[in-house]
């Protein structure tokens, strides 16, 4: 009886989940124990992650010289890195002082956008639509006043003074440090697959280097591949939006591109902001705009995502959607963005295991089939 006890699998699973349980509790009364653990991993995720960004983007490049005009590593990589910088410098010149042009703009308008959203409360309110509803109670009850809203809106701006400040201080220390991660990324970073090779198993060998090297290739393709696609979006909807004569065109563009890196739900909030400006003054500019948006994502969906990622993710949109959920409550923004790539690389490597696992059983059966012929 007691044999088959120890050997039955209900056993083993609740040894196996006791013994989890009991490491997750202990772990819970120790946390103080791994919480400089969670500050060193907290303060090198973000220099890591940028300059791993810029990493994928930029060694194809340095790669490229490298073979093709037969330069030296180090030679290449400067020359890629001051590419970059004069780059970013551009863009900067170019974009940042718009934006700042249009967000002035924006906040000067803040009154008279209350304003106008009142009124336009009001008027809406008179429609026999909304007659047997009271909504002037409710109005009343949140105090819409721009008194009001001002005054929380100091109140919060009061209360995040140190959070903007530490957000400053965080910032200065990413893009000082980010610059040397990213060159010794891409001065070191070709040797990691075979420095790492010397320490596999020789019947694994070649199978875990093959999967290094699909996982470098899928988070590379998708990175390239968003930048493009957030690029095209911007432009397309800050051209769209010039044309329909929507307001500050060139921030809604920027935060619509921006937005983009977020899968399905990416085209929603980057059109939110324009939406609301516009259906105060001219529904008709707010019906516009969506029409620019709707135009912008269908040729971003046949033309340009699957020229530029294809089908490197192949994932179900119901398990993107899932992971969004789940991602966005625990990361945040940053969650939203880094949750599907992290997923597939995920897949990647249980698909390619489970593969590996399949055919080193089969290869096993066929052995054993031909020992016992």
């Amino acid at each position: 009886m007691l044999d088959k006890l120890r050997q039955s699998k209900l056993m083993f699973w609740s040894v196996e989940l006791l013994v989890l349980a009991t490491l997750i509790f202990v772990s819970s009364k120790i946390q103080f124990l791994f919480k400089p653990i969670g500050t060193l991993f907290s303060t090198l995720f973000a220099p890591i992650l940028i300059g791993g960004f810029f990493y994928y983007m930029t060694n194809p490049l340095v790669s490229k010289l490298e073979k093709r005009f037969k330069m030296k590593r180090i030679w290449a990589i400067v020359l890629v890195l001051l590419l970059m910088v004069g780059l970013i410098a551009v863009l900067l010149g170019a974009v940042v002082p718009g934006l700042i042009r249009q967000v002035s703009q924006l906040a000067a308008g803040f009154p008279d956008f209350i304003k106008a959203a009142e009124t336009w409360s009001k008027e809406l309110m008179t429609h026999p639509m909304f007659q047997r509803l009271d909504f002037q109670e409710y109005l009343d009850k949140m105090d819409m006043s721009f008194g009001h809203i001002a005054k929380l809106f100091m109140n919060s701006l009061s209360n995040g003074l140190g959070s903007f400040v530490s957000v400053i201080a965080n910032a200065t220390v990413i893009l000082v440090t980010v610059p040397f991660v990213l060159f010794y990324m891409l001065k070191d970073g070709h040797k990691f697959v075979p420095a790492l090779s010397k320490y596999l198993p020789r019947n694994q060998k070649d199978e875990v280097v093959e999967l290094l090297h699909k996982m470098s290739e899928t988070i590379s393709k998708y990175i390239s591949g968003q930048a493009v696609e957030c690029l095209f979006v911007a432009v397309g909807t800050f051209l769209g939006y010039q044309l329909v004569g929507v307001p500050y065109a060139f921030l809604f563009g920027f935060i619509a591109g921006v937005a983009n890196m977020i899968p399905y739900l990416g085209p929603y909030i980057g059109l939110a902001p324009a939406l609301v400006v516009t259906v105060v003054h001219s529904p008709v500019k707010a019906l516009l705009a969506c029409v620019v948006v709707l135009i912008v994502q269908q040729i971003d969906g046949n033309i340009i995502y699957p020229n530029v990622i294809g089908k490197s993710l192949d994932i179900h949109p119901l398990t993107i959607i899932l992971i969004l959920l789940v991602a966005g409550n625990m990361a945040g923004l940053l969650g939203m963005i880094l949750g599907v790539p992290f997923y597939a690389v995920c897949r990647t490597v249980f698909l390619y295991v489970f593969d590996i696992l399949r055919l080193n059983r089969d290869k096993e059966g066929l052995d054993k089939s031909q020992t016992k012929e």
